[in-house]
């Protein structure tokens, strides 16, 4: 019976990073697309602060 909650937990932590990326795939795509950090995060489901590290990560890798 532990071992079930146990999976069960790792098994969700699991599913809940893999949306986590999704999301954040989805929002470089938006930014790139050139929408706002505010839009981005409404559509995504993202803090603001999360969209605003995306999109300087964006800002410094077309620097480059």
């Amino acid at each position: 019976m532990q071992e079930s909650v146990i999976y069960r937990s790792i098994q969700r932590e699991a599913e809940e990073r893999a949306e986590a990326r999704k999301q954040r795939k989805i929002a470089l795509n938006f930014l790139r697309d050139g929408l706002s950090v505010e839009a981005v995060a409404r559509g995504t489901g993202l803090s603001i602060e999360e969209v605003q590290q995306l999109y300087q990560q964006i800002s410094e890798s077309s620097r480059k």
